[in-house]
């Protein structure tokens, strides 16, 4: 029998994912915040609008949320109207949002008190990955959910990792974002000063994406910051949401100063007011660090 899914957050991320979804065929049901904008993707996809998780799950054998922060995820779903008020025992909770690895804890345990399963599931891959279907998972929590939910993974990502009990999935997602925040200001650094050199920026970025320097982070944000894009692929203010509950996790047990750097520099373009820019406008700080010729 074809699983019924139900999504529960439509933003820059969510769109993405519910659309490929509803490509792969699966009966969908959706909702968010705003519901006008329920009602228009549910149009565009032949899905079902709902006003609340509850109807969401009530309607679904797996539902997907990827939402901002911890207390968003409790409310959709433990809230009133949360999602466990509608789902049958054995349903599947899959969390896509970056939370800490303690609150995704203790959201699956109440999960489970309820007779369904909680997954942490974290992605990584942007907006770009979300759209194209790329994404990477990062799970925590029972296998034979995952393996319940797995279709329905692979219908928005291309690689799928279980990495062990309830909060795994988060610690995983810490690991992606230190590499991640590290990558950035070596890509920042890198740039600004190719800039200041005087060196043609194109060539100079096809020549790197050949040889030992090549990464994700090089390839996408170094264009945008190539092209002056400083529009959100991720934003300052979720990547700064993201770093500190790496380093609150990190603390008294590892030391990441190369992490604690990039936060704290990014802190001061929040301090300009542009925590809505995207991840790659760390590179105007460092223009703006640049001894004059």
């Amino acid at each position: 029998m074809a699983l019924k899914v139900g999504f529960v957050g439509l933003g820059t991320m969510g769109v993405g994912m519910a659309r490929n979804l509803g490509k792969a065929g699966f009966e969908l049901s959706l909702a968010t915040r705003t519901a006008s904008k329920a009602r228009a993707l549910g149009q565009e996809l032949g899905a079902r609008a709902c006003d609340c998780p509850q109807d969401v799950a009530a309607a679904s054998d797996v539902v997907v949320s990827c939402l901002p922060d911890a207390p968003e995820v409790e409310e959709v779903h433990l809230g009133d109207n949360g999602t466990i008020r509608g789902a049958s025992a054995g349903t599947v909770l899959i969390d896509c949002s970056t939370i800490a690895p303690d609150a995704a804890r203790s959201i699956a345990k109440r999960v489970a008190e309820s007779g369904c399963a909680f997954l942490d599931a974290p992605v990584s891959g942007g907006q770009k990955g979300a759209q194209e279907g790329t994404l990477t998972f990062f799970v925590g929590g029972d296998a034979a959910a995952l393996e319940k939910a797995r279709p329905v993974l692979a219908a928005m990502g291309r690689r799928i990792t279980h990495l062990g009990p309830s909060g795994s999935g988060q610690l995983g997602k810490a690991v992606n974002q230190i590499v991640v925040a590290n990558t950035l200001l070596a890509v920042s650094e890198g740039m600004a000063f190719a800039a200041c050199a005087g060196l043609p920026m194109a060539p100079l970025h096809e020549a790197l994406m050949g040889g030992a320097a090549s990464s994700w982070m090089l390839d996408v944000l170094g264009k945008k910051m190539m092209e002056r894009d400083f529009k959100p692929a991720f934003a300052i203010k979720h990547q700064q949401k993201d770093l500190a509950i790496v380093l609150k996790a990190a603390r008294a047990r590892v030391p990441l100063p190369g992490t604690a750097l990039v936060h704290q520099l990014l802190s001061a373009l929040e301090a300009q007011g542009r925590g809505e820019d995207g991840t790659q406008a760390l590179l105007t700080l460092y223009e703006r660090m640049i001894a004059p010729a």
